[in-house]
């Protein structure tokens, strides 16, 4: 089993639910009692939590880096921005997968920035009608992550460093005409010297 990352907790403010010597488990246990801990209340800072989370992860030592999102998409009290966000989610190598969860009577509730934030690392958004719906979503997610594999190629030209390049990823094969593919939209270049392989995560869709 993979190593999983603590809880990321958000409501007006961030907060881990594991101690801060274990940033990751792999205990199924440990990781429903920190979950079991979470009281959200107030406002909603999303995006300080997503922020916090790209960092967490690169604490961690294995390439695959996932981030999964329960919430509404809504955002009413973080200091950073949906742009910077977005930016920050381009940048890092996590795939981020969104679970959206409504209330008719909120207001706040955002599926597009879900939908967006999917878009943009290879992920994917998903919302459920109904709640008892979510452990099936969980565990397509979970067979996503092991299905995935990783294409690595060097761009004919060197780029400024923080540049971003759009990509598009086309795959086919015989008698079954062109596949469906899902990736990360772009990369954003390092800050190293060429050839640099650039490695980006995909998943088979369907034929």
């Amino acid at each position: 089993m993979p190593d999983l990352p603590a809880s990321d907790i958000f409501d007006k403010r961030v907060s881990f639910g594991l101690l801060a010597k274990s940033p990751f488990t792999d205990s199924p246990e440990a990781l429903q009692k920190a979950l079991s801990g979470i009281k959200s209340v107030g406002e909603t800072a999303l995006y300080d939590g997503i922020a916090a989370a790209l960092d967490h992860l690169k604490l961690g030592n294995r390439e695959k880096k996932v981030l999964i999102l329960l919430t509404d998409g809504g955002d009413n009290a973080s200091r950073h921005s949906l742009s910077q966000i977005i930016d920050m989610a381009k940048q890092s190598s996590a795939i981020i997968y969104a679970i959206g969860i409504f209330d008719e009577m909120d207001g706040d509730q955002n599926p597009n920035v879900l939908k967006r934030l999917a878009k943009e690392t290879g992920g994917q958004a998903f919302f459920p009608e109904l709640s008892k719906e979510i452990p099936a979503i969980s565990e397509g997610i979970a067979r996503d992550i092991r299905n995935q594999y990783t294409l690595a190629y060097v761009p004919p030209t060197a780029d400024k460093a923080g540049s971003y390049r759009a990509i598009e990823v086309k795959a086919g094969a015989p008698g079954h005409g062109r596949l469906s593919v899902r990736t990360r939209a772009g990369y954003t270049v390092p800050s190293v010297s060429p050839p640099t392989a650039v490695r980006v995560i995909g998943h088979d869709i369907h034929n």
